[in-house]
Order: C-alpha cells, then structure tokens, then sequence
C-alpha cells in the first residue's frame, strides 16, 4: 500500500530539532555568549563581575572559572566551554578567563570559515594541525626555570596576582605563595612533585590583607576543651584519637533496672572510671596533646586538665590527616590499643587568639609536610577573593616547579605562536591552510582583549606587536600600564608554560566538538521553578520553553 504524503511520527511529542547550519550556530551563538561573559575580566586592567545566586549569596571575582561555575548555565554547548575552564583550573589552577576567550574565537572564526562554504570536518582538521604545531611553537620559546630561581618563581606568582585584588600587596603575597610551595615541595629522580593538598587556608575576617600569615605548620580551628589547660606545650608528645572519651552506649536498646540504692553509686563510679582509665591510658603513653576526631564527655576533659593535658575535641578528618603527615603520628580508633610508636612531635603546640576566635597552632615542626596560610582580610568577600587569588598563585608556581619551564606573558606569546602558525600554513596548503590561517587569528584575540580592557586601541598594538616580533623581538607584549608594547622578559612578565599549553590544548577540544554537531534533539524539559527575577542563568536555552 503507497504511504503517500503521510508524516511519520518518530520522535515524541515537543521535541525540538535543530538539523545543518542552524545547528551549528545557534551552538556557536551561545557558547560566544559564555566567552563574551568572562572577555572583559582578563588580564590586570581586567573587570571584575558580581555574581548573585537565587539565595541572594554574592559573590565579586575576576576568576575565570569562578564567574562561569557560579552562573546557572542551560544551553549545552555553552556547558562545554564551562568545562573547558574546569579542566583548566584543575590542570594548572590559572589561565581559565584566556582559555575560553580562545575557545570562542575558534568558534567565531568557524562560522565564517562554514558561512564560505568550507566544510566542519576540514575546519576540524586545520584546527587539530594547527594546534599539534602551535604546541611545538611553544616548546620552543619556553625558557627553563629551576626550583631554586626565588626570583623567578615570585614574578610567576606576581604575574598571576596583577589582576586580582590582592594587586596592592602582590610582593608580600608573592614571598608567601613561593616559601609555601616550596615547603611542602618533594624531591623525585625526575624533580619535583607539589601536592597542593598540603597547604591549607584559614579565613578568618578582620585586620587587613598584609596581616596575612603563613605558619609552617598547622592551625586547626579548635580550641582546648578545658579551660583549665595548659595554654602553650613545647615538644609535645601528639596523640590523634578518631573514638570518642565518652561511655559507649550498648549497639542494641538496652534497659538497665537497679533496685538497690547503693548499686546506683556502683553504676556511677564505674562509668566515671571508664572515663578515668582513657585518661590514664593516654598519660601512661606519655602523650600530653589529643586531638580528637568525636567527642570528649566532660568528666573526660575535667581528667584531662587536671593530668595537664591540652585536649581538643571534634577536629575535622583532612586537619587530623594533615596532622598526621606533619607530626609523624598514626590516627587510632581504639584508645585502650594506643601506644608509645603512635605518638606524633612538634616543637610547639600552643592556643592564639584570632579576631574572636581561640585557634591552635602546630608549629615548629622537624619534617613540614603542611603549611597554613591564615587570610585575613576586611570583610568576608574581600578573604575569599584573598583565597581564591592565593590559590591560583601558587598553582602556576606549583607547575612551573614541576616542568621546570615558562613562557612571557602580556600576549607576547600568542602573537609568536600566531606568526609562526601563519608561515606553517602556508606549507600545509589546500583547504586546512584557511583553518589554520583562522586559529592564527583567534590567538590574536588574547592581545587585542588585553588592549581593550586596558582602554587601548586594539588594531594599534595588534600592528605594533606584529612588527616587532617581525623584527626577531618574540617577547614583545602589552603592557596595559604604560599602554606601549614592550619586551616581556626585561618587565618579568612570566607565566608557566603549562598555562598555554592547557589552554591551547582544550579551546581546540571543545571548538572542535561543537563544530562537528549538525544535529540537536533536544527533549521537551520538565518547567523549571521559578527563581527570582534576574536571577542568574539567563543564558540561551535549547529547551522549547
């Protein structure tokens, strides 16, 4: 029987499909609207953003990856140049804001590239051949940097701070970010490992930035448990406790009935003794610090002041494990199974008032496998931008030690890489040369975004740069304070090369994978709640709302 002209039904009901060209750019459209939304924060005249979520919680940052994580983003496109900051951050902790301007002027190029009739797939293979050469590019204008160039790893953390808040007081911050990682630095056969794990932060609000303080130690935000206990101990014995010193309550429901009066003071005496043979058990091993993970019954704290036992009690998992590294003692579950061997050593345990809070510090230690760093700052917003600028500092100079390699900043490297590219282009020939020539060009968008955050004339530094790196100078870079392009490498402006290896690396990915979608099935979506009005995530959505 002929079907005739009847549609056939495949898909259900409020599907929207997207098929070709419109695919293509409305995926385009909106993954540009993410890079758009973070353009105007790079570099160190870059803008900061004020983000509020649907609980009315503000956040104020310039951090890449921090704006993109906090905005509610729908359409799935844009989600994927979210991850490309992701994977940024986690990879190298900085370089996040540059990673997705790149990733959308990919895009942007592409769209041209599409509109001339050049094919997805070719654009997809110049970009993949271009990105392969860019990274040998920067292989090649790197220059070595060794773990015990202070100078050099500071102006690495300098560079990362220009932009930040923490700007004003980049020099003290710098010293403290290079002694923290290089404390906690390990020396392999191929050089160096950092775990960033091991350096910890504390918040606390009140006084200003430079009253910052690095510990080369721990400070856990416990006090003692007694008020009665010594206050400072030198060359404590440390004993960490994951049970609780209280009187365990039977696994099944447990009714006890006593009929006699004075089996009541029996049952009293020894549970008060129960609580006195912990304590004995803990002296008789010589320790006179206990960190304890659950709780210390009060009968249990008033033995322990009165032994001269300094005691804090509910101390979080990561700090005891933290303690553990630093102080070289084991976490025991039994206290009765306690022993000499699990004792820890510092050269000072001692509790020091910060703004309204009691704190204690671990200092002093012989092996510093943990640092502390304790933010301080005048308001809660202003300590966690603090913190969030502190992070990706001594993130770069974390894998600046570890690859032993940097490249110069203020755009001086994009425009070499983009030079170079144009010249390889012209060897590969047929039609990836027009991609290759268009990533060439989407480098240079790091400079002419540089230039027009810093009120500059784009096109009059793109040219002046182009000249100059012409002329052999390939560390000729912006800088946004003088407004004059400038030889990078004399001004310190240093960057690892991890940063533009990372970011090359996953603009590319993610260009590459929004270019080859030609099809977009997307499910009719539940309605969301409503949020406020203005609420963040205003974003394009695929759903046919």
């Amino acid at each position: 029987m002929g079907m005739g002209n009847t549609p056939i039904v495949i898909l259900k009901e409020g599907t929207k499909r997207d098929k070709g060209k419109d695919a293509q750019f409305n995926n385009i459209a909106a993954a540009r609207t993410i890079s758009d939304a973070v353009r105007s924060s790079l570099g160190p005249r870059g803008m900061d953003k004020m983000l509020v979520d649907s609980m009315g919680d503000v956040v104020i940052t310039n951090d890449g990856v921090t704006i993109l994580k906090e905005i509610d983003v729908q359409h799935p496109a844009a989600k994927m140049l979210v991850e490309v900051a992701k994977t940024q951050d986690q990879e190298v902790g900085d370089g996040t804001t540059t990673s997705v301007i790149l990733a959308g002027e990919l895009l942007k190029k592409a769209v041209d590239m599409v509109d001339a009739n050049v094919h997805p797939t070719i654009i997809a293979s110049g970009y993949r051949l271009a990105n392969a050469e860019a990274q040998k590019i920067l292989i090649d204008i790197s220059k070595k940097v060794s773990y015990d160039d202070d100078k050099l790893l500071k102006q690495i953390a300098e560079v990362s701070m220009n932009s930040k808040q923490v700007n004003a007081s980049k020099d003290f911050f710098s010293d403290l970010v290079v002694d923290a990682v290089k404390t906690i630095a390990e020396k392999t056969k191929d050089g160096y490992t950092v775990d960033l794990n091991n350096i910890q932060t504390v918040k606390k609000t009140g006084s200003s930035m430079d009253e910052t303080e690095l510990v080369k130690g721990l400070i856990i935000d416990k006090e003692p448990v007694h008020s009665a206990m010594p206050k400072s101990i030198k060359n404590p014995k440390i004993a960490l406790i994951d049970a609780a010193f209280e009187v365990k309550k039977t696994e099944i429901d447990a009714k006890i009935q006593i009929t006699d009066p004075s089996k009541l003071n029996d049952f009293l005496l020894e549970e008060e003794n129960m609580l006195r043979r912990m304590v004995e058990k803990v002296k008789e091993v010589g320790a006179n610090v206990v960190f304890c993970q659950k709780g210390i019954d009060d009968l249990a704290q008033h033995f322990l002041a009165k032994e001269g036992i300094y005691a804090a009690r509910r101390v979080k998992k990561s700090d005891m494990e933290k303690l553990a590294a630093s102080t070289g003692a084991n976490i025991i579950n039994k206290i009765s199974e306690l022993d000499k061997s699990d004792l820890g050593a510092a050269g000072l345990v001692e509790v020091k008032k910060v703004g309204d809070n009691d704190m204690t510090y671990v200092s002093d230690l012989k092996d510093a496998k943990s640092v502390t760093i304790l933010i301080r700052g005048g308001t809660k917003h202003v300590v966690d931008e603090i913190e969030r600028s502190l992070i990706d500092a001594w993130s770069v100079v974390k894998v600046a030690i570890e690859d032993g390699m940097m490249v110069t900043g203020g755009g001086s490297t994009a425009v070499e890489i983009a030079m170079q590219l144009r010249s390889y282009a012209q060897s590969v020939g047929g039609r990836e040369q027009i991609a290759i020539d268009a990533f060439a060009s989407a480098m240079e968008s790091i400079p002419t975004t540089l230039a027009e955050n810093a009120g500059l004339d784009p096109i009059d530094i793109l040219i002046e740069m182009r000249k100059q790196h012409k002329a052999g100078n390939k560390y000729a870079g912006l800088n946004p304070f003088s407004g004059k392009v400038e030889d990078m490498f004399a001004l310190n402006v240093i960057e690892p090369y991890r940063i533009g290896k990372q970011a090359i690396n996953s603009a590319t990915d993610a260009a590459v994978m929004i270019l080859r979608i030609d099809d977009v099935i997307a499910s009719r979506s539940m309605p969301a709640p409503a949020g406020p009005p203005g609420a963040a995530g205003s974003m394009p959505k695929m759903e046919d709302d």
